[in-house]
């Protein structure tokens, strides 16, 4: 498999876990009745729970970015050692990112989101040069 299909796969994989994650935090703060309600009236989230809802969301953004790119310089035959570097550069960086994001590590996570769209400027590369 290719190295940038791997970690589209791995990153994904990372997104249940944030999803998990969230909804794990969830339960001090919801109740069974009301997360199985129409969720209408909730609430606003708070601590690590609003963290890992905006960590989740802040990973499928970068997902969004980076699946395509990845898909099409694979199909495309494009693929190259930069677009493999941006590949595992994006998702390494995403897992950096999640767990401090998660802590509440404002500075070094914004270098792990950094690092991971210059990941995907990397696949993204051989498509268009």
């Amino acid at each position: 498999m290719p190295i940038e299909l791997l970690m589209l796969a791995l990153a994904t994989v990372w997104l249940f876990v944030m999803i998990v994650a969230s909804a794990v935090f969830a339960q001090p703060q919801r109740s069974f009745a009301q997360l199985a309600g129409s969720r209408d009236d909730l609430p606003a989230p708070t601590g690590a729970f609003a963290r890992a809802m905006r960590n989740v969301d802040n990973h499928r953004e970068g997902l969004i970015l980076f699946a395509p790119f990845a898909l099409i310089v694979v199909m495309t035959g494009a693929a190259d050692a930069m677009s493999a570097l941006g590949a595992q550069l994006f998702f390494y960086s995403r897992v950096a990112h999640g767990i401090l994001y998660l802590v509440g590590v404002p500075w070094l996570r914004t270098v792990a989101w950094v690092v991971g769209i210059v990941g995907t400027a990397m696949v993204a590369w051989p498509i268009f040069f």
